[in-house]
This record gives structure tokens, C-alpha cells and sequence, in this order.
């Protein structure tokens, strides 16, 4: 099987580089491209294959940075995301700086697809996207997609919720340099420096930005210390456009992902256990300083783009991350034994002998231990497009491979006998192979109907091999091979507006946490859309219906692991369904209203449970962290071209954390409104610009949650003979009124 997938793969691509040379061959590729036909733009020759436009039938949401400038205070990207539709961000350290995540239609992070420049940012192992490695990338990005729903055919792993596309800077002709600082609450601090040479000897551009967030967070010591840069080198002619780019960053951030029981939220919700000390009556006397997560990731992309002829354009794309490190944390004896329950304490988990003193024989000791991930991502993107009046072809593919290194090291323990620190007590590696290839064509068949059929085949292999912390054998050794049909038309009932509809489907593999929590499926998705769309010169509004059938879905159980990371089970059949409705609307020449809602239902239908050692069919139960209705609005109100003040508000309604429709895992709807305002001074000497932005956050004062787990186990010891299932429930509690304020200055 995997030779046939490595095979077939192979062929794929010999023959679309055997296309791409016949094209060449056909036409002149320094031929001027003809001024009286509509080109696209170079700068988005790289990702035409993958974006939506009006006429494609899915449903997406476009955002610039210019939209996003006057909140881009130092709080992470899918924060500043949080007003789109059917969006819900949620914060660890409460602030919105540090990790952050973000659901879709009710799914996680880890089926949303996110590429940059056209290439995959997902974990390839966890799938999932950290924002925190990348503090302040929002600044160096010209553009953001977020399709809903499965979307068009991208790279990397199939989208189940979303797929979210970000351009990076394009070419700036004229030299520049920015100083940005900004301050808020919880000391929170950003500062960076950006700058471009301008067009060099008529063909070259440099461009580069340095950053640096801090902030202790709103939940106690969930600091952060991030630090990021970006450097971009481009070459364009007429026909050519060549882009080098360098960027990443390191985070430091002390852990924030044990949320809080119901009882300490109430009486200290900024409360934090990670890093505590305690004796042996369960005092707790301190807390470790060094609890952190230490990570370093550095991207280095390579990105071709040609105009082969006036139809005709090619793009090739190659990426290099390297990433590395760790997170520190000291495992207490008495709190593994009494409240977690865990064996990070126990010396066959470190994998260490027994210690024999003259009075007995120690198996267990406190310690402090690193776990480590040391890994590389290498990417080969093409693409290949074709468009007239009528057609638009497009043609890509992708070659990737990831190798990442885990590892476990014990830095101290109190009794570990002739173990000497640096000892390693777990050691496993995961490769990952994938090559995927799509076709798009885009056919207008009349004045008024357009065709749209996409056809993906992607094929993975996964192998890992080595022991994980337990320490217990971790083996993988699969291979998928999925074919993804997508297609659609669109009416255009006048000039201003269409209506389209389409189906997709959608496969994909398993997680690595997926694999160490059991014997995961791969899970299916048919996707249907209907959507209206009109853009006139004062309104701009989209309205879609969504019906979402999945098969051996892996739904989070609400439950977290070790590291925080959401354990998802296979279930049989589920559904969602939804409206989702989005309106700009220029009220008047100095007011702007954009309001979204989300309604949906979002169920699973054939749901098993065990409760008290019975299996119980609990058929229709709510899908966890998937709530009903979610509402965004922003007012925006522009007095004059250069001040502008708006009022955004976000409504997430309750939303249970488990697929059992416990009261115990129910999460309360919250009511959050926020406060923008942004001034431009532009003084006629040697400063182009002077920028002021605030930014007051959740301004009525809401104490609300917007993220949590929940957990059930079974009880046998408390009542002998009769097992009892218990119920558990933790909470991430968000900051109350809070500021972010700052100054951008441009020469």
C-alpha cells in the first residue's frame, strides 16, 4: 500500500512538470503581456490556485491588514480574527497574548486548514496552529481568507471546519521605515520595528520587521516573552516574480493550560496551580519559577512566480522550518499523588531503577523534567494556471515530509540514586509523508451560470517508532490515500449579485494524539452549501446555508491530555447545520455597520456512553464546543479621514464541553463588547505619518469563560462492587475591562 501510494503519487507529478515544460515550450516567456487584457497581479500568482473569488461557489471572508491596524496591539492573530462569522476565539492567559486558539463551525484548531504564502503552518503530527511561535506576523501580512466549511482544494491537511489563507507583505515601491509601541493592562508591552528599501535598481526590494511582545497575562504568571522577526528579499520584471523570505520567533511563555475547578473560579479565578510546590499535609509553599514552554521556529520560503503568456501563469514554492523545544515543569510528589493522580513522579515513568536505602526501597521522587520536540518541515508547492474569458483552469501540488524528534530529560530529582540529570526517559520519532495534487476548472457556461469542479487526491504516510513518557511502546505505521471531489455552480441573477450552491468532500487522517489515546479512524466529510451574495456600492452582504454529514468524525470528548492537548474519539454519524448571515453596510458617508450571525445545530445521532459500567445509546446529544448561535457586530464611526472610532461586540451562546449533554460540562453563553479607536496625524516634514490606536477590551466588565474541559472516569474504590462514573470540569477564565494602547510612527 505505501509503495502504491508513493508510486502513483510519483507519476502524478512527473506529469504535471511534464505539462508545465510543453507550456513553455509553447509560448514565449518574456513576451510583454498585453496591457489591454486584465492580468492577475504577480503577487498573487502563488495563491490563485487556492483562493476563492466571487465566482466560486464556497463561502469566505476577506480581510486586509488596513482592517485589522488599529486593533494590531500585540494580542495574537486569531484574536484579532475574533468578529468573523461563526468564529470563537479562546485565550489561556485570559489577555489574548500567549496561546490562543480558535473554532470554526464548532471545530478545533486542528481542521483548520492554514497556509501561508500557499504553504501548510499546521503541525503536521498534531495539526494543529500556534500562533504563539509567530507574535506579531499579523503586521507583516497583506491579506487574510477564511473559507467555512471544506472549501476549496488547499495544501496540507484537509479543511473539516475552515481553511485560513494568509498573503504576506507585497512589494512596496517607496522606502519606508515604522517605529510601533504599544502598552496596556497586565503590563503587556509590544515593540517593533519595520522598514523597505523601496524598488532598487528598478527590480529588487528588501523588506524586514523586528518584534517583541511581553505580558504577564491576566491569569497569575501566565507571562509571555515573544520575540519575532520576518525579512523578505523580492525580485520582479514584467513576467518574473521572485521572493526569498526568513521568518519566525521564539516563545516563552509560563504554562496557563491547567484551567481552574468550578470552586476556585469562583472564590480566585485568576488563580494558577501549574508550577506549585507542596509539602507533605498538601500546603502549598511556592511555585516553580522555570514552568514554562520554551519554542523556537524558523521558516525559510522560496517562492517562484512566472506569467508564461497572457493566459498562462506558473508558480513553484519551497519551505524549510526548523523548530525546537521544550516545556519544563516540576512534578510534585504530594500533588501527583492526591490530585492528579499521575505517574510523572514514579521511577519506572523516568525509567529509572529502584533506589535501595538501609530502611526501605524508594519508587517514586520529585523532579523536574523537560519534554522535548525537535523538528523539520521540508514543502515543494507548484502551480499551474490557465484563464480567458470564460475558463479558469488551475493545477497544483504539493510534496512535503516532517521528521519531528520527542524526547524526555530529567534536570533533577530529589532521590534518582546514580542517575545522573540530562538522562533521557523517552525517545520516539514521527516521519510524515504527503503528496496531494488538485485540478480546478472554473467554466462559464452562459451570461448568467458558471460551472466550478475540483478534484484533490492526497495520499499520507505516517510512521512513528520509540517509547513514550510511561514509558510504553509508540508505533504507528499507516497510510491513506483520500480522493476529495468538490463542485458547484453559480447564477449570477444580475451584475451585482449571484446565488451558488456546492458540494465537498472531505478525508483525512488521524492526529498524533490521536494515536497515543487509542486505535483512531479517519474521518469523512460531505459538505453542502447554498449561499446569496450582493456587493453595491453602499452594502456588501453574504447569506449561506450549510448542512455538514460527518462519518467516524474524532470529536473532542472535552477531556485534555498530559499537555493540554483536547483527546478526540471516533463517532459513528454526525451532523451539523447552520445559517450563516454577514452584512457591511454603509449606513451613512461617516458610519459603517458590519453585523454577522451563526445559527446552527450541531449533533451527534448515534452517541454511546458507558455511565456506572452500562453502555447507555444516548443517540442525539449536542456536539461538544459547539454552540447554537454566535453573534459579531462592529460599529464603526469615521468623523473625518483621519479619526475613526468603533464598537465591536461578540455574543457566544452556551456551549456544552462533552458530547454527553452534562450540566456539568456546560459552558455559559458570554456577552463581550470591545472599544477601537484609531487617529492618523500626517505633518508636512520628515515623518510621513504619526498613528494613535486604543484598544479597551470587554468594557461592561463580563466575567465569562470562553474555553474549558471536562472529563469523566470511572470510581470503584469509594463504593466496593458498584463502579460510579464521576464527572469533572475545568474553566479558562478571560480578563475583565482591560486596555492596549499604542503609537506607530512612519518615515
Amino acid at each position: 500500500m505505501n509503495q502504491f501510494i508513493r508510486m502513483k503519487t510519483f507519476r502524478l507529478f512527473i506529469i504535471l512538470m511534464l505539462f508545465t515544460i510543453v507550456l513553455r515550450g509553447q509560448s514565449d516567456p518574456l513576451q510583454k503581456v498585453s496591457d489591454s487584457l486584465p492580468l492577475i497581479s504577480l503577487e498573487e500568482v502563488q495563491l490563485i490556485g487556492i483562493r476563492a473569488n466571487a465566482q466560486t461557489p464556497v463561502t469566505f471572508t476577506n480581510i486586509t491588514q488596513k482592517e485589522l491596524a488599529p486593533r494590531n496591539l500585540g494580542q495574537d492573530i486569531p484574536i484579532l480574527l475574533n468578529y468573523l462569522p461563526a468564529v470563537v476565539t479562546t485565550s489561556d492567559a485570559g489577555a489574548g497574548i500567549g496561546y490562543t486558539g480558535i473554532r470554526v463551525r464548532g471545530t478545533d484548531a486542528t481542521r483548520v486548514n492554514v497556509t501561508i504564502n500557499g504553504i501548510p503552518y499546521n503541525d503536521s503530527e498534531s495539526q494543529g496552529t500556534f500562533w504563539v511561535n509567530l507574535p506579531d506576523f499579523v503586521s507583516s501580512v497583506d491579506q487574510i481568507q477564511l473559507q467555512r466549511g471544506v472549501g476549496t482544494s488547499t495544501n496540507g491537511s484537509a479543511a473539516f471546519g475552515a481553511s485560513l489563507n494568509l498573503q504576506t507583505a507585497t512589494l512596496k515601491h517607496e522606502p519606508s521605515v515604522q517605529l510601533a509601541s504599544s502598552i496596556g493592562s497586565f503590563n503587556s508591552s509590544k515593540n517593533s520595528l519595520q522598514f523597505s528599501t523601496g524598488l532598487l535598481n528598478e527590480y529588487f526590494t528588501f523588506s524586514g520587521r523586528l518584534s517583541q511582545i511581553r505580558s504577564d497575562g491576566y491569569v497569575d504568571r501566565a507571562s509571555s516573552n515573544l520575540k519575532s522577526y520576518f525579512l523578505q528579499g523580492t525580485f520582479q520584471n514584467n513576467n518574473t516574480l521572485i521572493k526569498a523570505l526568513v521568518f519566525g520567533g521564539q516563545e516563552i511563555t509560563y504554562q496557563s493550560w491547567y484551567g481552574l475547578d468550578a470552586t476556585t473560579l469562583e472564590s480566585n479565578r485568576r488563580s494558577n496551580p501549574a508550577g506549585a510546590i507542596y509539602d507533605l499535609n498538601g500546603n502549598a509553599n511556592g511555585f516553580y519559577d522555570n514552568q514554562v514552554d520554551n519554542y523556537t521556529q524558523d521558516h525559510f520560503q522560496l517562492h517562484w512566480n512566472e506569467q508564461l503568456n497572457p493566459s498562462w501563469n506558473f508558480s513553484l514554492g519551497l519551505n524549510y522550518t526548523y523548530g525546537r523545544g521544550f516545556y519544563e515543569e516540576y512534578n510534585d510528589l504530594w500533588y501527583t499523588q492526591n490530585i492528579s493522580f499521575g505517574s510523572e513522579t514514579d521511577y519506572t515513568y523516568l525509567q529509572i531503577s529502584q533506589n535501595y536505602t538501609s530502611e526501605n526501597v524508594v519508587s517514586q521522587t520529585e523532579n523536574i523534567s523537560q519534554k522535548w520536540l525537535d523538528n523539520q518541515y521540508y514543502v515543494l508547492t507548484l502551480g499551474l494556471n490557465y484563464k480567458d474569458s470564460e475558463t479558469t483552469l488551475n493545477f497544483g501540488g504539493l510534496a512535503s515530509r516532517y521528521v519531528g524528534d520527542h524526547y524526555g530529560v530529567l534536570l533533577w530529582g530529589q532521590q534518582i540514586g546514580s542517575v545522573q540529570p540530562g538522562h533521557r526517559f523517552y525517545e520516539n520519532q514521527g516521519i510524515k509523508t504527503e503528496a496531494s495534487i488538485f485540478l480546478k476548472v472554473s467554466q462559464k457556461l452562459s451570461s448568467t451560470w458558471n460551472a466550478f469542479i475540483d478534484l484533490q487526491l492526497r495520499g499520507i504516510n505516517y510512521d512513528v517508532l520509540g517509547k513514550i513518557a510511561g514509558p510504553s511502546n509508540f508505533e504507528v505505521a499507516d497510510d491513506f490515500l483520500f480522493f476529495n471531489p468538490k463542485a458547484g455552480l453559480t447564477y449570477n441573477f444580475t451584475a451585482n449579485q449571484n446565488f451558488y450552491f456546492s458540494y465537498a468532500k472531505a478525508q483525512r487522517e488521524p492526529n498524533r494524539t490521536d494515536y497515543e489515546n487509542g486505535a483512531p479512524k479517519p474521518e469523512k466529510l460531505n459538505d453542502f452549501e447554498l449561499g446569496w451574495r450582493i456587493k453595491k456600492e453602499r452594502i456588501q452582504a453574504q447569506a449561506n446555508l450549510y448542512w455538514m454529514e460527518y462519518y467516524n468524525q474524532l470529536v473532542l470528548t472535552g477531556a485534555l491530555d498530559a499537555v493540554g492537548a483536547p483527546i478526540r474519539q471516533n463517532v459513528g454519524q454526525s451532523r451539523r447545520l447552520g445559517l450563516e448571515v454577514e452584512v457591511q453596510w454603509q449606513l451613512m458617508d461617516q458610519l459603517i455597520w458590519k453585523p454577522n450571525i451563526a445559527l446552527s445545530t450541531n449533533k451527534n445521532l448515534d452517541f454511546y456512553f458507558k455511565r456506572d459500567g452500562v453502555l447507555e445509546a444516548l443517540e442525539n446529544t449536542n456536539l461538544a464546543y459547539s454552540p447554537n448561535f454566535i453573534a459579531g457586530n462592529a460599529l464603526v464611526f469615521m468623523p473625518s479621514t483621519s479619526f475613526q472610532i468603533g464598537l465591536l461586540s461578540k455574543y457566544v451562546g452556551e456551549q456544552y464541553m462533552g458530547n454527553i449533554d452534562s450540566r456539568n460540562s456546560l459552558l455559559e453563553a458570554y456577552f463581550v463588547s470591545d472599544i477601537s479607536a484609531a487617529w492618523i496625524w500626517q505633518p508636512k516634514n520628515w515623518i510621513k505619518s504619526i498613528e494613535w490606536s486604543l484598544l479597551i477590551n470587554n468594557i461592561f466588565d463580563v466575567q465569562y469563560e470562553s474555553n474549558g474541559y471536562f472529563y469523566t472516569f470511572d470510581d470503584s474504590s469509594s463504593n466496593p462492587g458498584k463502579i460510579t462514573t464521576v464527572e469533572g470540569s475545568g474553566f479558562y477564565p478571560q480578563a475583565g475591562i482591560n486596555f492596549l494602547t499604542g503609537i506607530n510612527l512612519c518615515f
